[in-house]
C-alpha cells in the first residue's frame, strides 16, 4: 500500500515540476517579448525625435504598406517642378518690300572713309560682317562674295554704303572678301568659285550668293540683293557705260545665283586669267542650262563705279574670245568641281571676313585650242 502511495506522489511531484517549468518558460517568453516591444518603442522614439524637431511636418505618419497608401512627406522642401524657360519670340517673316528703304541715294567717293568710322556707323554688324534683322525672319541667308586684291581704298567705300543698304533691306547676310595672294595675273571667276566653297564651309545655311566687284555701289536701295527663280543681274546701268548695258549678253559687275543655280552651271570657269571673258562665259552657261537672267528695272539698277587704275597684272586675256566660243565644250570639266586652291589665312574683321588664298599661276600655254 505504501509503495503505491509513494508512486502516486512521485508522479504528482513530476507533474507539478513540469507545470512550474512550463510556467517559467512562459514567463521568460513574455518577459523578452515585452522587453523587445519596449526596446523597439524607444528606438523609434530616439530615431524620429531629431527629425521631428527639425521638420514638424513629418509627425503625421501614414501606413505605406497598403497598396493605395500615399507615401509620407519627407519634411524636406520639395524641389520646384521643372517648367520650360522663356523661349525666344517667334518673329514674323520679313516683308517682301521693306518699309525702311529710301530709294535713290547720293553716292560720292571724295570724303575720307576710315574703317573705324564705318564700324561706328554699323553697330549691329557682328564680327566677320554678319547681320541678322532683329525684328523679322528673312526668307534667305545671303553671302556677298567679293573677289579682291589691292583695293583697300575701294573696300572702305563699299562697306560704308553697302552695310546700311543691306540692313535696310532686312537681309540676313555675311560679307566675304576673297583675297588673291601674290602678284600673278588676277583671276576673278576662280576667286568667286573659291568664295562659294569656303562660305559654305563656314555656314552651310547660305542659300543665296551675290558676287560683287568691290568698285561698284548701287545708287538705289530698292535693288534688293536677293536670289529668285532665275539667276539675277543687278548692275545693269553703270555710270561708266552711260547707265545702260554695254551689250545684251553682259553679266558682269554684280550678279546673284542661288546655291542650286550655281551648281547647275558648274560654277564659274577657272581658266580666265586677266581681264574680261568670264562674264560672257557665265552668261553662256546660264543659257545652255535653259535658265534665263532676270534684271531689275533700269531706274533702280543704277551703279556708280569707283575710278581706279587697272592692275598691271589684270590685263585683257588674249584667249578670252576663243574660250567664250567653247563654253559648251568646257562647261562640264571646268568649274566648281575642278577648282584647285590653298587657303592661307581666314580672319574675321569687324565688318567682313577676309579669306586669303593661293589660286596658283596662269598656264604658259592656252588650256584649249
Amino acid at each position: 500500500m505504501s509503495r503505491l502511495l509513494g508512486g502516486t506522489l512521485e508522479r504528482v511531484c513530476k507533474a507539478v515540476l513540469l507545470l512550474c517549468l512550463l510556467h517559467f518558460l512562459v514567463a521568460v517568453i513574455l518577459y523578452f517579448d515585452v522587453y523587445a516591444q519596449h526596446l523597439a518603442f524607444f528606438s523609434r522614439f530616439s530615431a524620429r525625435g531629431p527629425a521631428l524637431a527639425l521638420h514638424p511636418a513629418a509627425s503625421s505618419s501614414t501606413n505605406c504598406s497598403r497598396p493605395n497608401a500615399t507615401a509620407p512627406s519627407s519634411g524636406l522642401p520639395e524641389a520646384p517642378s521643372v517648367r520650360p524657360g522663356p523661349t525666344a519670340p517667334i518673329l514674323p517673316p520679313c516683308p517682301d518690300s521693306p518699309p525702311g528703304l529710301v530709294g535713290r541715294l547720293l553716292i560720292e567717293f571724295t570724303s575720307p572713309m576710315p574703317l573705324e568710322r564705318v564700324q561706328r556707323e554699323n553697330p549691329g554688324v557682328l564680327l566677320g560682317g554678319r547681320y541678322t534683322p532683329p525684328d523679322c525672319t528673312p526668307a534667305q541667308t545671303v553671302a556677298v562674295i567679293i573677289p579682291f586684291r589691292h583695293r583697300e581704298h575701294h573696300l572702305r567705300y563699299w562697306l560704308h554704303y553697302m552695310h546700311p543698304i543691306l540692313r535696310r533691306q532686312r537681309l540676313r547676310y555675311g560679307i566675304y572678301v576673297i583675297n588673291q595672294h601674290g602678284e600673278d595675273t588676277f583671276n576673278r571667276a576662280k576667286l568667286l568659285n573659291v568664295g562659294f566653297l569656303e562660305v559654305l564651309k563656314e555656314d552651310a545655311t547660305y542659300d543665296c550668293f551675290i558676287f560683287s566687284d568691290v568698285d561698284l555701289v548701287p545708287m538705289d536701295d530698292r535693288n534688293l540683293y536677293r536670289c529668285g527663280d532665275q539667276p539675277r543681274h543687278f548692275a545693269i546701268a553703270i555710270d561708266k557705260f552711260g547707265f545702260r548695258l554695254p551689250y545684251a549678253g553682259y553679266f558682269g559687275g554684280v550678279s546673284g545665283l542661288s546655291k542650286a543655280q550655281f551648281l547647275r552651271i558648274n560654277g564659274f570657269p577657272n581658266e580666265y586669267w586677266g581681264w574680261g571673258g568670264e562674264d560672257d562665259d557665265i552668261f553662256n552657261r546660264i543659257s545652255l542650262t535653259g535658265m534665263k537672267i532676270s534684271r531689275p528695272d533700269i531706274r533702280i539698277g543704277r551703279y556708280r563705279m569707283i575710278k581706279h587704275d587697272r592692275d598691271k597684272h589684270n590685263e585683257p586675256n588674249p584667249q578670252r574670245f576663243t574660250k567664250i566660243k567653247n563654253t559648251k565644250l568646257t562647261m562640264k570639266r571646268d568649274g566648281i568641281g575642278s577648282v584647285r586652291y590653298q587657303v592661307l589665312e581666314v580672319s574675321w574683321q569687324p565688318l567682313f571676313t577676309n579669306i586669303t588664298v593661293d589660286i596658283g599661276r596662269p598656264p604658259s600655254w592656252p588650256p584649249w585650242g
